[in-house]
């Protein structure tokens, strides 16, 4: 199927890594312009240059933080001014800090998770909906996760910001319908990325159990008995940013191996 991104001016916050790194790939590989953004820009060239390696696309890299709003703005000026225009943005910020409601009693735990994860989100969106509307539409995606649908233990300060990003998304998809601005959301599971490492090292340390046999048992419990490839995740969201999917939107569609019990 072509997917119609050849030529799409497309960008991906927080995709030096994980599975924004993967999205960023595929659509690339898809013949889509592609800028790329992430807070260390040594590592965020290297990203480029291999991703321009790996696919032959045309990437930009734009350093910044989506915690900061002038930065969230830079990325979104300065792909327009380099390219023209736009027509995708996918939304990504990583995830706040792994622990539960006792752990952060602290208000500022959890202003911080709703600064990186709602407001990042809502700022992107409100920078890039002029531009999309200027070329007569086009899509925003949000990366989120499976924890909107069904909470995940020792993640209270995501399972809670996640949540406010859907009610955003969905309100957003209600009101440009009708100007051809799609917005969706894709839920992932678990996949093989930095922070799923991280999060098993964490609880390996309080409970003494190896790495290897926490990720293996985390594996063994998804119905389809194994973690998700970061490209597999990837390609589900190119699909929905790209034309191929013009008919849908204020959807959130999980791609975790099975495992959400929910029927939402």
């Amino acid at each position: 199927m072509d997917l119609g991104l050849k030529g799409k001016v497309a960008i991906v916050a927080a995709s030096s890594k994980g599975l924004g790194r993967a999205t960023a790939t595929i659509l690339a590989r898809e013949g889509a312009l592609v800028t790329v953004n992430g807070r260390d820009p040594d590592s965020l060239k290297a990203t480029a240059d291999e991703i321009r390696a790996e696919t032959g696309g045309d990437v930009i890299e734009i350093a910044g933080d989506m915690r900061e709003p002038a930065d969230i703005e830079r990325l979104i000026s300065e792909t327009v001014a380099q390219r023209g225009g736009l027509d995708i943005l996918v939304c990504n910020a990583g995830g706040p800090p792994y622990g539960n409601f006792e752990q952060f009693p602290d208000d500022q735990a959890w202003l911080d998770a709703v600064n990186l994860n709602l407001m990042s989100t809502l700022r992107l969106s409100r920078a890039a909906i002029p531009h999309l509307l200027e070329r007569g539409g086009g899509s925003i995606t949000n990366i989120m996760s499976v924890s909107v649908k069904q909470p995940i233990p020792n993640l209270v300060l995501s399972n809670t910001a996640r949540s406010g990003v859907m009610g955003l998304a969905k309100s957003l998809a209600l009101e440009y319908a009708d100007r051809n601005i799609r917005v969706n959301s894709v839920l992932p599971g678990t996949h093989k990325t930095d922070r799923v490492l991280s999060g098993a090292k964490q609880r390996s340390e309080a409970t003494g159990r190896p790495v290897e046999e926490l990720l293996a048992e985390d594996a063994k419990a998804i119905p389809m008995g194994r973690m998700g490839d970061p490209d597999e995740f990837g390609r589900v969201v190119a699909f929905i940013a790209s034309p191929a999917a013009s008919y849908v939107t204020g959807v959130a569609i999980t791609v975790d191996g099975g495992s959400t019990r929910s029927t939402l």
